[in-house]
């Protein structure tokens, strides 16, 4: 099985958020056959019922590659092309677990030793994967995350604020509206308020950004809502507190905010001689609280076809993604 064939027997697993069970049995005994060939370990951390991480290791770990497993839905199969493989999780990310397994394979049959793969579950939705892992690491000083970066070493990443909004109301008959209280015309007016907020920008990451993703209200067409809910989420270039307090201004008066996730911004370390870029998504990596050593993010495929029905993946960056994750291994190591 070469590196396009086992992307595709990954992409063709359905491992949508909460359901990655099929992938990390998939995972666990494939990482078990090559340990059993190279003197390895394949453990399966518990994060949940029925949800678990994969570690495998060969040593003491110095170097852990890590990734994760679920995927955003909908769930759609693999097809390729010259060029490019094709579904669901293609760049985000079972490609590049795929490249981080035969750069590991690679390394162990020149001799290399103190590497690890940490493939763990709930990236896309909480980190719950990540959190459980951060409560059980195994002495590893540098971790190498895999997201889409078009193979370039990320100098920084944004961090995420989410946000849920509740206003009330009163139901009434809506030819009588003087009689009821309007929630969605409250959220109306909390949802203006934060639009018009100034977001914070920074040198590196460049501005922040700001989406309302979801609303939510109402009982009928002819009733007065009594209620009404919104999420927003906000892509943060700082620690998250202007904003924070910029919300709980917003919705002052009119409502409640519940704050349901805060990862702050991120600056990354760099390496001499790797193209660098800066990305404005959220990673795993401050979830893991330096628990598995100091963090480097690089991975192939672009962010801009993760989470479209149009994912894919470029070929020729499956294969370099090898290298450059047995480059990056070596040289941490050595170091």
């Amino acid at each position: 099985m070469n590196v396009f064939e086992l992307t595709r027997t990954l992409v063709d697993i359905d491992s949508v958020t909460p359901n990655e069970e099929h992938m990390g049995v998939f995972l666990a005994e494939h990482l078990t056959a090559l340990a059993g060939r190279t003197d390895g370990q394949v453990e399966c951390m518990d994060v949940e019922p029925r949800r678990f991480n994969v570690l495998a290791t060969w040593g003491q770990p110095v170097v852990t590659l890590s990734t994760h497993m679920d995927t955003v839905p909908p769930f759609f199969s693999s097809h390729e092309d010259d060029q490019w493989i094709w579904g669901r999780g293609a760049c985000d990310t079972k490609g590049i677990i795929a490249s981080m397994i035969f750069a590991v394979e690679s390394l162990l049959a020149e001799g290399v030793r103190g590497i690890a793969l940490l493939f763990v579950v709930g990236e896309e939705r909480n980190s719950a994967g990540a959190y459980a892992a951060s409560k059980q690491n195994r002495g590893s000083r540098y971790i190498i995350n895999g997201e889409p970066t078009e193979n370039k070493l990320a100098l920084g990443s944004k961090g995420a604020l989410r946000f849920e909004i509740t206003t009330g109301g009163r139901m009434a008959h809506s030819a009588y509206p003087h009689l009821g209280e309007s929630a969605i015309e409250k959220m109306l007016d909390v949802l203006e308020r934060v639009r018009r907020i100034k977001l914070p920008t920074d040198s590196l990451l460049g501005a922040s950004t700001l989406n309302i993703g979801t609303i939510h209200g109402g009982r009928a067409p002819n009733v007065i809502p009594d209620q009404a809910t919104a999420e927003i989420f906000i892509r943060l270039v700082d620690s998250g507190d202007s904003c924070r307090a910029a919300i709980a201004e917003a919705v002052s008066g009119l409502g409640e905010a519940h704050e349901v996730l805060c990862t702050p911004a991120l600056r990354l370390g760099a390496l001499s001689g790797f193209e660098t870029t800066v990305v404005s998504y959220t990673t795993d990596i401050p979830t893991f609280a330096g628990a598995w050593g100091q963090p480097f993010l690089i991975g192939p495929g672009s962010i801009h076809f993760a989470h479209t029905d149009e994912e894919r993946v470029p070929k020729a960056e499956l294969t370099e993604a090898i290298e450059i994750y047995k480059q990056l291994a070596r040289r941490l190591i050595r170091q």
